[in-house]
């Protein structure tokens, strides 16, 4: 007996959890596209080229996804989110709101159906965000407004709309975390996991840093990233060590430089004095001159203040 729309999504969601747990919240479109499989044994992928998928087995739409963005290229449907509204701007796919699929992700709006929503972080590789709920349609804009409901019990149908402050932040707190993670991915990717200073190899132990930070309106895109390990993250935040723009060489503030002390500050932090950083082999995924200008600017004028 084929099990109802609901008791589907309800395993969809367990088995997410469940394998979030093994693969540190990472899916490869192979394991989304065949590793799922319905109570009664048979298969059901989670995934299509479509970005909006409807399997036949369900009532509306089970899925939407976002492309992972290209190198110099703008990403084929343009999805953003609205931190004040705490809302995902979800792109219809086409220009004709009436097409099947977004009439069947439509219908998760009416019908109170939640959904996943997979974000590429790079090619064939996603993560996952779920329950979420299609909350708006803008026709007129070619636009649904999507609400990330992790970490509030699922809403009643009537209570989707809802202007609910607490929703609206839970929603922006989950994209935000999600975004970063996914920087975090690409960043490393690009690194190869490696750390730019010291090529530590241990993902575990390796972090994508800034160059502009984010809260200084730096964009969580590879150019402005460095994967680097813990203490040279640290050391780089802490204005401790700098790149050269031009030269791509650390710099070591001269005060760290001068003290005297045991075999952590030598290795970790003043032998790194000179040396070239480690850089992706793409020349699109490699520091941005801008990013680097910016930020050694902030280093030389605790530098220069010393």
């Amino acid at each position: 007996m084929t099990p109802g729309d609901e008791e589907i999504r309800a395993a969809v969601f367990a088995w997410l959890e469940r394998e979030s747990g093994r693969n540190d919240g990472l899916f490869s479109w192979a394991g989304l596209h065949g590793g799922f499989r319905l109570p009664d044994g048979r298969r059901l992928p989670l995934v299509s080229q479509m970005g909006i998928w409807c399997p036949k087995v369900c009532d509306a739409a089970l899925s939407i996804r976002t492309a992972a963005p290209k190198p110099n290229q703008p990403p084929p449907y343009e999805d953003s989110f609205d931190e004040g509204a705490g809302l995902l701007r979800y792109r219809y796919r086409g220009a004709d709101p009436e097409a099947w699929d977004n009439r069947r992700l439509r219908e998760a709006m009416t019908r109170g159906k939640p959904l996943v929503w997979l974000v590429g972080v790079r090619p064939g590789i996603y993560l996952a965000e779920w329950p979420v709920a299609i909350v708006g349609d803008h026709p007129g804009a070619l636009t649904f407004e999507v609400q990330l409901l992790r970490g509030l019990e699922l809403p009643r149908r009537e209570a989707l709309g809802e202007d609910s402050a607490v929703r609206r932040y839970v929603s922006a707190k989950r994209y935000a975390r999600l975004h970063q993670r996914a920087f975090r991915e690409r960043v490393l990717a690009a690194y190869r996991e490696q750390c730019a200073f010291c090529r530590l190899g241990h993902r575990e132990l390796l972090d994508a840093a800034h160059i502009v930070p984010d809260s200084e309106g730096g964009e969580p895109v590879v150019p402005n990233g460095l994967s680097l390990c813990k203490l040279h993250h640290a050391a780089f935040d802490g204005l401790f060590i700098g790149v050269h723009p031009d030269r791509r060489v650390i710099e070591v503030q001269r005060r760290i430089r001068e003290e005297e002390d045991g075999p952590m500050l030598e290795h970790g932090l003043k032998l790194l004095h000179g040396k070239r950083i480690h850089q992706p082999r793409s020349r699109v995924a490699r520091p941005d001159h801008r990013f680097l200008e910016t930020r050694f600017e902030r280093f030389r004028a605790v530098r220069l203040a010393s």
